[in-house]
């Protein structure tokens, strides 16, 4: 049975200044109410901009809507490294039609947990980043190299304001920046007795796409036509429901199965070795998972796709004859293509209709392991001996994908000491989003490990 370690959270006196104290930022970014839409992330931004001016850090706020500003704040390391960017998301998602236990926009402290819309994400990680680079001051130490913090609005809605601005009109402020740390999009395993902490080193992309399909329309008083639209609605809805698309085993994907594999008990580890296999038979074990893991090994094995929005003429006495479906497809990361997804799509639900894309995401590099990435895991593995470092996929997007475009090699990760097993990740973007204290706490103090020992 794994051991529970308490945080490790000693600091020097000299260190523990109350603008390094993540809770009380966290609590403070809450506040802000940085919704988006409409977009309110400029309070929380120029707040941070604040805090990085009164250690020295060079500032420069800059976007295409002066509302809606994004920070990057460079302070300066001791030249023995390439620059390191850190990079969060000031926005929040909405509340409404939610119902709350307590209040999401106070930042409130209840039983140990700050509550609060964007406690998860992804402000708790904003605080963790801030409270380190600001003890780091106190303390007098210089990272290895230059530490970018870059702070946006907008990745709740696409990130065109945000770090897609930075990226398109900025670039140079990220020039020799080899690796970044940002949000880990969700990331979770819950099916080990061990506490898991993800090292997302991957993510999906999106490629979104909207079916066209006519058919028999008229009356609706009379009953048994064929070639319906409906039918074929229907028999197309089936056919997602029940399919999937071929199975891929990513670079990532089987690096992570190994290690999960070896942390697992029998018959499960046999299981997660046989998903390894490249003939593709294999299945997730969803009779050996709790529903939340299986859902999510299913989703990073293979490209998905999901129909989300239907239409059809809103009239209540007439079959439509024509309907459309829009599909929230995602690409595996790696070589894969949009054709190459057209493929497999049209091999589950046929050849019928007109497709059409909507939305083709930004490609993520092949993952990149070695010295940086070994570093991280190595600062997890020495505040938790028992919990198991993994490198994982995420099957959502985040602005990750925007800056590996700049050649940086892009890891998430949110460093938290959890309860083995719990699900704290899933009340992103639900009610009730809330953070342990000392998860926050631990979180700050693993980021100044990083920054303190990088290379």
């Amino acid at each position: 049975m794994a051991r529970t370690r308490p945080p490790q959270t000693d600091r020097p006196d000299k260190e523990n200044t109350p603008m390094s104290d993540p809770v009380s930022l966290l609590q403070q970014m809450i506040r802000f109410r940085g919704v988006n839409p409409p977009g309110n992330e400029g309070a929380c931004v120029r707040h941070v901009a604040g805090l990085m001016e009164s250690i020295g850090a060079d500032v420069k706020l800059l976007g295409c809507d002066p509302e809606r500003p994004n920070l990057v704040a460079r302070v300066r390391g001791a030249g023995l490294a390439p620059p390191l960017l850190l990079h969060a998301h000031a926005d929040v998602v909405p509340t409404d039609g939610q119902q709350w236990t307590h209040p999401p926009f106070e930042g409130n402290i209840i039983d140990g947990h700050v509550w609060g819309r964007g406690a998860i994400d992804m402000l708790g990680s904003l605080s963790m980043m801030v409270s380190a680079l600001t003890r780091l001051h106190a303390g007098g130490a210089a990272p290895a190299g230059d530490v970018v913090l870059a702070v946006s609005p907008d990745e709740e809605a696409g990130s065109r304001a945000g770090a897609g601005y930075l990226v398109r009109e900025h670039p140079e402020l990220f020039d020799g920046i080899a690796h970044a740390v940002g949000e880990d999009g969700g990331a979770v395993l819950s099916c080990l007795p061990r506490r898991v902490h993800p090292i997302v080193v991957a993510e999906k992309r999106a490629c979104w796409m909207r079916l066209t399909v006519r058919g028999r329309g008229g009356h609706a008083s009379r009953q048994g036509w064929s070639g319906t639209s409906v039918g074929k609605l229907a028999r197309l809805l089936a056919r997602l429901e029940k399919g999937r698309l071929p199975t891929h085993v990513t670079p990532a994907l089987d690096r992570m199965l190994d290690a999960l594999a070896a942390a697992a008990d029998e018959p499960l580890a046999g299981r997660l070795r046989a998903l390894r296999d490249v003939d593709g038979k294999a299945e997730v074990p969803y009779d050996l998972l709790p529903e939340a893991d299986a859902v999510y090994l299913d989703s990073v094995l293979r490209n998905t796709v999901n129909a989300t929005i239907i239409r059809t003429p809103e009239k209540i006495n007439m079959l439509p004859s024509e309907f459309s479906v829009d599909f929230d497809g995602r690409i595996l990361p790696g070589g894969w293509t949009v054709d190459d997804f057209r493929t497999e799509l049209r091999e589950l639900i046929g050849p019928e209709g007109d497709l059409e894309l909507l939305l083709e995401g930004d490609a993520m590099p092949p993952p990149v392991f070695g010295g940086f990435f070994d570093t991280i895991a190595s600062v997890m593995r020495e505040a938790d001996p028992d919990g198991l470092a993994l490198p994982m996929i995420t099957p959502a997007s985040t602005d990750a994908r925007l800056f590996a475009g700049l050649g940086i090699a892009c890891y998430g990760w949110v460093p938290m000491l959890l309860p083995a097993g719990s699900r704290y990740q899933d009340a992103m973007h639900a009610a009730d989003e809330q953070v342990p204290v000392d998860a926050v706490r631990f979180g700050a103090d693993r980021f100044h490990d990083l920054l303190l020992r990088y290379r």
